[in-house]
């Protein structure tokens, strides 16, 4: 029987873009578009943010989440669901004394950070296991405490939400596997890897190969890169076992200077998949794969 691979498209994240992209997602009507497009070019799920439709930076606002996840859902579309839970977390500390959060920060609770997953009910949403250095439109602390995690992986559990826990260090992987220790995580875990940003971990074959070993048993685990690194981890991720993702998230090029759609992105993706002698998985099969129980419902 042929591997299975479950094949996640990020359709537009929240940092910020190239503003010569024609056509970026940005409303919730262009992201649910995006998230069928994806689906139909042959993702098994698809990772969904917000935009502030006016000035088209990234958000948090829950009823723009609202919005954006009803429509997808009027768009019928069946790809696993998941939502972006990484909101609320980064902290530019103020020049002139960093023990203060400077301009752009927006440090936020746990609980304001899964108000919008309480409204939405997705089947996964993303929890971002880390605290790193990372720089988006300026330099900034991506701050994730064990404190707030714990808090926010509570709450998932209680909601049958299942956590897509991503990890972007060796010592991310170590705190979720005392988190799991600690009945914060149920069975199957489900691991992501972000590579290639910058100050993160290195897109390469021994890297991926380190930060699989170190997961448990019966994890569940994908791989991205940024940027040109995206498709040579595609390739990279399956053929150690693992699954994939990729998406305007993480890149917008096809080639260098040649602008990419998401269902182009994902249909080069299901090219190298099954060139590597194996299969994307449907949606359901994705789900069995996962672990997942929630029922997709309305709100």
């Amino acid at each position: 029987m042929k591997q299975k691979v479950i094949l996640t498209c990020a359709v537009c994240g929240d940092h910020v873009f190239n503003n010569e992209y024609p056509d970026f997602p940005v409303t919730p009507q262009q992201i649910a578009d995006a998230a069928s497009e994806a689906e139909h070019a042959g993702a098994s799920s698809v990772h969904l943010h917000v935009r502030d439709p006016a000035t088209g930076f990234g958000s948090r606002e829950p009823d723009l989440f609202v919005d954006m996840v009803n429509r997808v859902r009027q768009n019928n579309v069946k790809a696993v669901l998941n939502v972006t839970c990484g909101g609320g977390a980064v902290f530019r500390p103020d020049p002139l004394n960093e023990s203060r959060a400077g301009p752009g920060s927006d440090m936020a609770s746990a609980e304001e950070r899964v108000q919008h997953i309480e409204m939405t009910m997705p089947e996964v949403c993303s929890l971002d296991v880390t605290t790193q250095n990372q720089e988006d439109n300026g330099d900034l602390v991506y701050l994730n405490t064990p404190y707030t995690l714990r808090k926010m992986a509570k709450r998932f559990q209680e909601l049958g939400v299942k956590p897509e826990i991503e990890v972007f260090a060796p010592g991310d992987v170590l705190l979720a596997l005392q988190m799991i220790e600690d009945g914060l995580f149920d069975a199957p875990p489900l691991f992501q890897f972000v590579m290639g940003n910058k100050w993160g971990l290195p897109a390469n074959t021994e890297t991926m190969m380190y930060m699989r070993n170190l997961l448990p048993a019966n994890a569940v685990w994908a791989a991205f890169g940024i940027a040109r690194m995206q498709m040579p981890m595609v390739a990279q991720a399956v053929l150690l076992g693992g699954n994939v993702r990729v998406g305007l998230e993480d890149n917008l090029y096809l080639s260098r200077g040649v602008f990419a759609s998401n269902g182009q992105l994902v249909e080069r993706a299901v090219n190298i998949i099954e060139s590597l002698g194996c299969e994307v998985a449907s949606p359901d099969e994705a789900r069995e794969m996962m672990g997942l129980t929630n029922s997709d419902v309305v709100i």
